[in-house]
């Protein structure tokens, strides 16, 4: 297996299992941020069953930085130049591989923060991320109130940030979606959103990783709603 997978290198079945029973579920006091992405993979590992995300393909030549960035952001930009110095450091990223995996990451946070899944949250997210999506878990909890989201789909993902500073390497992806939220108290009367109404939501996430630590995963360290 390629260390340059990029979130998640293993997610117990278990676990993928109970985020497809309730997917399509969003929750939340801050309005969260698909087409599913279809190329889990599974492998064993240890006799258990694992998810993992795509790989990048073995190399034996150094990669062509038109083949790994091209097509994904405007040649000539400040976002492409910031991932052509990630490359630098780490030849095996890929722009495209990134964006899918962002997708895979997107759909699985805020299904884990829909069902209050902080063990699932908590690899996921820097430590700060993790404190306020616990602390509106547990304030939604306290109030006894439920947040419906259906998913309705994901129209755009794209990166329109990148930065390398010293070994921190930080990408920002924004996710187009639609969604119906609906809140309810604790007696199950609605207090927020309508059933019938799609929401256009934009969401601009912010991923974060040591490109010389051997862990080769990346972890949600902003997220902002436009």
């Amino acid at each position: 297996m390629d260390i340059y997978t990029l979130f998640f290198l293993a997610i117990a079945v278990v676990i993928f299992f109970r985020l497809r029973s309730v997917l399509g579920r969003r929750t939340g006091h801050e309005r969260p941020p698909f087409d599913p992405y279809s190329a889990r993979e599974e492998a064993e590992t240890g006799g258990d069953k694992v998810v993992t995300l795509p790989t990048a393909r073995a190399r034996q030549d150094a990669p062509d930085p038109d083949d790994q960035i091209g097509g994904v952001v405007k040649p000539g930009s400040a976002v492409e130049t910031a991932l052509k110095t990630l490359l630098s450091t780490d030849p095996h990223f890929n722009a495209r591989e990134f964006i899918d995996g962002g997708r895979l990451a997107y759909e699985m946070i805020v299904t884990a923060f829909a069902s209050g899944d902080k063990a699932t949250l908590q690899p996921l997210l820097d430590e700060e991320v993790y404190a306020g999506f616990v602390k509106a878990i547990d304030d939604r909890n306290t109030a006894g109130e439920t947040v419906d989201f259906t998913f309705i789909g994901l129209d755009k993902s794209d990166i329109v940030e990148a930065e390398l500073a010293g070994d921190i390497a930080q990408i920002t992806l924004r996710f187009k979606s639609q969604l119906i939220s609906v809140t309810k108290d604790s007696d199950g009367r609605v207090i927020d959103g309508d059933p019938s109404e799609v929401t256009e939501m934009t969401d601009i996430w912010t991923f974060a990783r040591d490109v010389r630590a051997d862990n080769p995963n990346w972890k949600l360290v902003a997220t902002e709603a436009t």
